[in-house]
């Protein structure tokens, strides 16, 4: 293919991808954090790269039968275009990342004095409770152990292994710690992920959309059992969760 008709056949490709819908539907708020600025990453990544190919599609075609090829001279005005340029683009990446990780749901929820204290079960330090206002909030309590996972749901009355629930439309507050090794929680398809530690509590806060079922992971290597070391994500709807937590404390 002759270089010339390079540059179209890219363009063409390059608007199929900006016609299309990248986004399904999100199963939470942090899927619909991260997908989201993922694809405002990807639209400002477009265009840079189109510019980057069709530079470099010139200067092949344009030069490609030079016997006597020259060396660049200085270009003062280029240098500061595209060092001003390439600081323009970090600074884009950065505030745009900047305004998904200030959401707690990302940057994990701050300790302050509006918050309710957290239902947790050890004594120890970390666990971060809901508003005041998050009437409806639901704390649930991971337990990280070699090899497997138990969720302690309303105080301690219900219990799952190796198994999550969660309802709908409403704050859910996991609060995750190990017993006896560095563990990492991980729903793929939520956008979840959290380290469980020994001694402290590590809170993630989320609000699922869609109920559903997913398989999570721990992805923090933990030996030998490490690979068995997954469970059942189940969101479901909020007054059949609410349902199922009371027949498990019956």
């Amino acid at each position: 293919m002759r270089g010339t008709r390079i540059l179209p056949v890219a363009l063409v490709g390059v608007l199929a991808l900006l016609v299309a819908d990248p986004v399904a539907a999100q199963t939470s708020i942090h899927d619909e954090l991260i997908t989201d600025l993922n694809t405002t990453l990807l639209y400002a990544a477009i265009p840079i790269a189109i510019l980057v190919e069709a530079i470099l599609i010139y200067a092949i075609v344009k030069f490609k039968n030079s016997d006597d090829p020259k060396p660049t001279e200085e270009n003062r005005r280029l240098e500061i275009t595209w060092t001003i340029a390439t600081a323009v683009v970090l600074l884009f990446v950065g505030v745009a990342s900047y305004q998904v990780l200030a959401v707690e749901e990302i940057g994990n929820p701050i300790d302050d004095e509006e918050r309710l204290e957290p239902s947790v079960s050890q004594d120890i330090e970390g666990a971060v409770g809901p508003y005041a206002d998050e009437s409806d909030a639901v704390e649930i309590e991971i337990e990280a152990f070699r090899y497997g996972w138990r969720a302690s749901y309303d105080n301690g009355s219900a219990a799952t292994f190796n198994e999550i629930r969660i309802p709908t439309d409403r704050p859910v507050y996991l609060h995750v710690y190990a017993t006896d090794w560095l563990h990492m929680l991980h729903v793929p398809e939520v956008g979840l992920k959290q380290e469980a530690q020994i001694g402290t509590y590590n809170t993630v806060k989320t609000e699922a959309y869609e109920p559903g079922s997913h398989q999570f992971y721990c992805t923090q290597y933990c030996g030998v059992g490490h690979s068995q070391m997954n469970g059942e994500f189940i969101i479901m709807e909020g007054g059949e969760f609410d349902s199922w937590v009371d027949e498990q404390s019956e």
